[in-house]
């Protein structure tokens, strides 16, 4: 699944911003960032729907079906675009690229069970750092890299790229949570679930369609900050959820998320294929493609451990045996099975986990949004 998405993701792009004139070419990438966004939404959605109905394997099955329908939409209207001349692929690249962020997400993700200081921890995190290092190095030096890190020199890339992974960090980070808190903490079905994300689609995708005017109108460098200062506004506000909470201020906060979201990934990813020629678009989508995927899984790693780490160290069971108190602590769901005063102290600590997961959040897309503004200044 890793591998057929690695191929058509960067292949959808290219495809797009080679095939379309440069007067249509931020309109086509707005409808590109529209379905790219929006369609994790609605498929959180269909599946809550399948699920529903059928039971769980019925998600896959579904999976097939668009994926035949899309490879049959691929056949007929994709014009070709193949470069017979194109290198050697770089696989000393890529296994160091492999390498260095299996050591830094694993070490995440192990960080609540093993210790944020830990030694194994901070092994773990420095060997992904190095070996990172080390792919820029081998890149420099390849005659055909697999992706060049001079590429990022532009500050018009650089911003794109840095963009696009907080927007996603952010995004696959807090559905990864909330999924959690509507089912776990509220008790809703996953239907329900799915239905309660509506809003951020609702936002997300008229915004991404509107974007290419309001970047025509505000400029790239104003529009880029807004939309990523929006989503901090939706975070903050998502911030506050509590077991006792009403949907209302649930909505509140995904309107925001998704119309920043939807604000910011046109202008970041335009911005990303427009600084890279015609010949070295597939180069330019992977670049993007890179960014939106690294930054979703250590999204996920990061704030899910924050997450666990605050709901741990909020939960007192000094009252249960040390086996039941264990298990309370290795999962909310555990916790919530156990009912009385275990289950209502278990949902208060993830509330205080998800507390701090969405702030730190919220930090960090603030700070891209400065960082952004400072690469663009002087942009247009």
């Amino acid at each position: 699944m890793g591998l057929g998405a690695a191929l058509v993701m960067p292949a959808t792009l290219s495809t797009i911003t080679g095939t379309f004139a440069s007067r249509q070419r931020t309109r086509a990438v707005s409808v590109w960032a529209a379905v790219a966004g929006g369609a994790a939404v609605l498929g959180i959605l269909v599946s809550g729907l399948v699920l529903q109905v059928w039971s769980w394997p019925s998600v896959f099955a579904l999976n097939v079906i668009l994926a035949a329908a899309a490879i049959a939409g691929t056949v007929r209207f994709v014009p070709e675009s193949a470069d017979h001349d194109t290198p050697r692929l770089d696989l000393g690249g890529a296994a160091l690229a492999v390498a260095g962020l299996v050591a830094l997400v694993y070490s995440i993700i192990q960080a609540p069970d093993q210790g944020w200081v830990s030694a194994r921890t901070l092994a773990g995190l420095a060997a992904g750092l190095v070996i990172l290092a080390g792919l820029v190095a081998w890149e420099l030096r390849r005659r055909a890299p697999m992706i060049d890190p001079r590429v990022l020199a532009r500050p018009a890339r650089a911003a794109g790229s840095l963009s696009i992974f907080v927007q996603f960090f952010a995004l696959f980070g807090f559905i990864f949570i909330v999924l959690q808190y509507l089912q776990l903490i509220r008790g809703d079905s996953g239907l329900v679930s799915a239905v309660s994300m509506l809003p951020m689609a609702a936002a997300m995708l008229p915004t991404s369609r509107l974007a290419p005017a309001l970047v025509a109108r505000l400029g790239t460098r104003t529009a880029c900050a807004a939309g990523l200062a929006l989503m901090a506004t939706g975070l903050v506000v998502l911030s506050q959820l509590t077991a006792a909470s009403g949907y209302w201020l649930l909505a509140v906060g995904l309107i925001p998320l998704g119309a920043g979201m939807g604000l910011a990934m046109t202008p970041a990813t335009s911005g990303i294929t427009s600084a890279l020629p015609a010949a070295q678009q597939g180069v330019a989508s992977a670049l993007n493609d890179l960014s939106r995927e690294v930054g979703g899984a250590v999204g996920i790693a990061v704030l899910a451990s924050i997450l666990t780490a605050g709901y741990r160290s909020h939960l007192q069971l000094a009252h249960l045996p040390a086996a039941q108190a264990g298990q309370a602590r290795s999962s909310v769901a555990v916790a919530a099975r156990m009912g009385g005063t275990v289950a209502a102290q278990a949902h208060g600590a993830f509330a205080d986990g998800m507390h701090l997961a969405l702030y730190i959040a919220a930090g960090i897309v603030i700070a891209a949004a400065a960082a952004v503004a400072t690469l663009l200044r002087g942009h247009r």
